[in-house]
């Protein structure tokens, strides 16, 4: 983000809220993804957003999730242990008018240890960078029960590391990066 007026803010590029500026307090490790990745990622989701159920760990910005429903996912869960970015979510959904938005505390990995209260179409991993996060959380995705079938997870981290290990039966649908940032999006077998 630029600094100045537009730093700890995030646009929504798609969807009902088009347009709409959003403010989120500043945290260690929150890096909002950044528009042009968020426009591919979501003209790869154009065929099943609407009515999706979308799982946000990390949700952080909620630049994702609030993407997600801005364009017609049925249920967003956003997941973040940070209490101050937590309570931003909930003013966001709140001041969106999102009955589909739920907004949870936790540390991502206590969220996968619990019994799952639906399965997801859609699931958000992006993790804070450098902290070797992605790896166990997509075990902990693959073995907990989340996925529905033909479910799709889109997986962000530094370029530098390139594509992202799967576990067996796994698909790589698409991978690509921009800047620093690689984004790709795989299927679960």
């Amino acid at each position: 983000m630029k600094r100045g007026a537009g730093r700890n803010q995030l646009r929504i590029i798609g969807g009902a809220w088009r347009g709409r500026r959003l403010a989120f307090p500043p945290a260690a490790g929150l890096r909002p993804t950044p528009d042009r990745v968020r426009e591919t990622l979501f003209n790869w989701l154009a065929p099943v957003i609407e009515g999706a159920r979308c799982l946000d760990l990390f949700a952080g910005s909620g630049a994702l999730g609030l993407e997600a429903a801005s364009r017609g996912a049925a249920r967003v869960v956003l997941v973040d242990r940070n209490r101050t970015v937590v309570a931003a979510l909930r003013e966001h959904a709140t001041r969106l008018d999102a009955p589909g938005v739920e907004v949870v505390q936790a540390d991502a990995f206590g969220f996968l240890q619990t019994s799952p209260t639906g399965q997801f179409d859609v699931v958000f991993l992006d993790p804070p960078f450098g902290e070797g996060l992605l790896a166990p959380c997509i075990e902990a995705l693959d073995r907990g029960g989340w996925l529905a079938g033909g479910a799709l997870v889109y997986l962000e981290a530094e370029a530098a590391l390139g594509a992202p290990a799967l576990p067996a039966g796994w698909e790589l649908l698409r991978s690509r990066s921009a800047g620093g940032v690689g984004y790709h999006l795989a299927r679960p077998g």
